[in-house]
């Protein structure tokens, strides 16, 4: 069975990739860089989501010698030309600071009119291969902000964020509705033809 290595170190994500690929009848191992030694950590220096995803996926196929995929993402507001968009994570400071990076955000819109609260999630998959091959897809998760958190699930933007033809915001979304629209689902369903094409036959992907 081909093997394919999720940068990440979040069960839960390795478990979702592996969950898509065998809906779609691939027969690919899906294993995270927690089952390798040696594996850098790789700072986010890109540009762009893609630019970010590509960094990681590149380091992760040279420290295994698997194929790799990675992700990057972020919320991009209209009001605020696409920010905080690849600061996503990052946008009061500290890294991973989701509360503070969200009252951030909601303080810097105090004066935005509800009309134009237009954000959209956006993500970058990028899959890179030993023999030097790279693809980028990416997907996006249309919708507006809200002036006040709701909803316990999900985590970053996911309080204040309503996606379009829902009336919850994306924390109040079970795990299984929100895949069926996020960003990152729908870019990991896009990249299925892909791998596809250059890695698997058909059958099912195996979370290890």
């Amino acid at each position: 069975m081909t093997r394919l290595v999720l940068a990440s170190r979040n069960a839960h994500k390795v478990e979702e990739m592996a969950r898509i690929l065998a809906d779609a009848g691939l027969a690919i191992e899906v294993l995270g860089i927690d089952a390798f030694e040696g594996v850098p950590e790789v700072a986010e220096t890109g540009q762009t989501f893609a630019d970010n995803a590509l960094l990681k996926a590149r380091a992760v196929c040279r420290a295994t010698g698997e194929p790799a995929v990675a992700d990057d993402s972020g919320l991009c507001v209209d009001e605020l030309n696409g920010m905080p968009g690849i600061l996503s994570a990052r946008w009061a400071g500290g890294h991973g600071d989701d509360t503070a990076n969200m009252w951030l955000l909601l303080d810097q819109l105090t004066d935005t009119p509800d009309e134009r609260l237009a954000a959209r999630f956006r993500c970058a998959v990028a899959l890179v291969l030993p023999d030097g091959r790279e693809s980028v897809v990416e997907g996006e998760m249309i919708g507006a902000l809200v002036r006040e958190p709701k909803g316990a699930n999900g985590f970053g933007y996911d309080p204040i964020f309503v996606p379009d033809g829902v009336t919850r915001t994306s924390a109040e979304l079970s795990a299984q509705e929100k895949d069926a629209i996020s960003h990152r689902g729908n870019a990991l369903r896009a990249l299925v033809p892909v791998l596809r094409e250059v890695l698997a036959p058909d059958g099912p992907a195996v979370p290890q």
